[in-house]
């Protein structure tokens, strides 16, 4: 049996005291994640494949639910806590900038000197301060270390945790382990849930053809999402121990290898993908320049937002003025709060805006009356 080695007390600690209730800590903490406006924008934040208006191809919330219910199974199949699985698979994308990976290349070059943008620590932004409008969520730590160190990017064939209480706040970078085997689990449970769910919404925009998987993949992994989850989920369970920590089978571990080499040449490094790349580059770019030109204009005058006359700028300064005291006596300063702000957009949001930048709605209004005169 795998055992946290770290006492309860540590890891249902919170920022800030709280009563917990007869949900119990980590259930407070899903429907924390649940009920917050950063979950709900990832309904309208891309996977991998930009289609708002195709119902089928996978989004950022459901990818969430995808890796939550996953990592709920492998932590049911090694007698872990399932709840505390739920709520880290829930929470662990809350970080992610608009139009996906695409979107995160884009933020990390308009960061400027604040570094390179990493989702997962973003997303630790976003419970412990960002979430209603700087006061977080005040989640518990295990499911907080389970978020910003989930990193699906790392393709490990086992991984056990490192059992560290840490100061989660200072970490700057991708290289930590989990405090938990729940965490652990989570970070496994994103690779499943993503490798096989890509290939299949790949095939169905025909940017590939499903007879290319490689045959051997075919033949360990299986043709369909559902088989390949299946698979590797069965393998997972039947493969961890103490010793050798959570992972795939010398077997299995290959014909994974195999599929996301092929993911990443026929799908993530596609024409298509790359066509997306420019399009949403200039838009965020675009959005960058403005609220940094409005900020640089207005500060805190938020009448001078509305005299702008669109709504991206009302919406901006009212931004500003509900989290000032967060940027003032937690933050220190405002040199987050443009990136902060695009981050925080979903897909359909940051088109609207720069349908603001360039035809104000009042416009479009005004113009529409003359037709009408």
């Amino acid at each position: 049996m795998l055992i946290n080695e770290l006492p309860i007390e540590q890891l249902t600690a919170r920022m800030k005291e709280k009563k917990e209730d007869i949900r119990g800590s980590y259930f407070r903490d899903t429907t924390a994640i649940i009920h917050s406006y950063p979950f709900r924008r990832l309904k309208h934040k891309t996977q991998v494949f930009f289609a708002p208006s195709n119902d089928h191809i996978c989004t950022r919330i459901e990818h969430v639910q995808h890796v939550a219910t996953i990592a709920a199974t492998i932590c049911k199949g090694l007698s872990l806590d399932d709840e505390l699985a739920w709520a880290i698979g829930l929470g662990h994308d809350l970080g992610h900038a608009p139009f996906g990976h695409v979107g995160e290349t884009v933020i990390s070059e308009l960061n400027g000197e604040g570094g390179g943008f990493k989702h997962e620590i973003y997303s630790l932004r976003v419970v412990d301060h960002l979430a209603y409008y700087g006061t977080g969520l005040n989640l518990t730590y295990a499911v907080r270390d389970g978020i910003i160190s989930h990193c699906g990017e790392k393709f490990e064939q086992v991984l056990s945790p490192d059992f560290v209480i840490k100061d989660l706040s200072t970490i700057k970078e991708r290289i930590i382990l989990p405090s938990t085997w729940e965490g652990v689990a989570v970070r496994v449970a994103d690779k499943i849930a993503y490798l096989g769910r890509d290939f299949e919404d790949a095939v169905k925009l025909k940017i590939i053809d499903r007879e290319e998987i490689p045959k051997e993949v075919l033949s360990v992994l299986g043709m369909t999402n559902s088989e390949i989850i299946n698979t590797l989920v069965s393998d997972v369970v039947k493969t961890a121990n103490v010793g050798k920590g959570i992972g795939f089978s010398d077997k299995v571990f290959h014909a994974v290898t195999m599929l996301k080499d092929f993911n990443y040449k026929k799908i993530y490094k596609s024409h298509l993908l790359a066509d997306y790349h420019t399009y949403f580059e200039r838009i965020l770019k675009i959005i960058h320049e403005y609220l940094s030109g409005l900020y640089t204009k207005y500060g805190d005058d938020w009448e001078g937002y509305k005299r702008e006359r669109n709504l991206l700028a009302i919406r901006f300064g009212n931004y500003i003025k509900k989290m000032q005291v967060f940027y003032e006596q937690v933050d220190g300063n405002y040199d987050h709060l443009i990136i902060d702000y695009i981050v925080g957009m979903s897909d359909n949001y940051a088109l609207d805006c720069i349908n603001e930048i360039i035809t104000p709605k009042y416009m479009n209004e005004q113009f529409n009356r003359f037709l009408m005169d």
